[in-house]
């Protein structure tokens, strides 16, 4: 737990762990095991990030509350900032959508933008033709050194700073460029891996969120510790 008052509790949620029940995750949820912690059945969360995804999670433990606080997502009036692994090495030219540099000549930073589409029931979302639905801007902040000489490439720690939500958002922008996120099970192809494998863990953090507190006005912000690399 990062912190808590009488609307909001923050958590650290860490790899594997889903935010709310699905399939056959249902205890072992972020969700259910704050409701059995406080003993508060109307928690509820905020907003979501995938099971594989480590990172800064709200969840809302006052009904009166709910929908401020999920506005707050809804209306992209929140920061995030997230960080990944992932090979360093000549960007891929992705065959929909744009990508367009900051500072050219030089390749970082840049945005990523695309129309995204996640159909019920497949597994992995889809870049399509379209009107742009998701907008990812990206760093590449350093190399990881340790995480090179263990795989045998030049491997990098990357900014994402998404502007939009779209299921799988940042796993498919990093994908489509050539530079899929170390540890994912989706992308570029779907891996299968026994449901209690926990060696890979997909190394993408929600490492920051900052927002407006909507009750008070305050400034928050929070930080996950966990850490990347396996």
């Amino acid at each position: 737990m990062v912190y808590e008052n009488e609307r909001i509790i923050v958590v650290d949620k860490p790899h594997f762990l889903a935010t709310t029940p699905r399939g056959m995750w249902y205890r072992e949820t972020a969700l259910m095991r704050l409701r059995e912690r406080y003993r508060e059945p109307n928690i509820i969360p905020a907003h979501r990030l995938d099971r594989p995804t480590a990172g800064i999670v709200v969840f809302v433990r006052d009904p009166a509350a709910r929908g401020a606080y999920q506005m707050l997502f809804q209306e992209h009036r929140t920061r995030k900032c997230y960080e990944c692994l992932a090979p360093i090495r000549p960007l891929a030219t992705p065959r929909t959508g744009t990508v367009v540099h900051g500072s050219p000549p030089r390749i970082w930073p840049l945005v990523r933008r695309s129309r995204i589409r996640k159909t019920r029931g497949v597994l992995c979302a889809q870049e399509i033709p379209g009107q742009v639905n998701a907008e990812t801007a990206i760093e590449l902040e350093a190399l990881h050194a340790r995480m090179s000489a263990r795989m045998g490439m030049s491997i990098g720690v990357y900014r994402l700073l998404p502007r939009t939500g779209k299921t799988h958002q940042l796993r498919v922008h990093m994908n489509s460029l050539g530079l899929p996120i170390v540890g994912d099970d989706f992308y570029p192809r779907i891996e299968e891996r026994a449901y209690d494998d926990f060696s890979q863990p997909l190394q993408l953090v929600a490492r920051s969120l900052a927002f407006t507190d909507p009750f008070t006005g305050d400034p928050l912000e929070f930080s996950s510790k966990i850490e990347l690399g396996i």
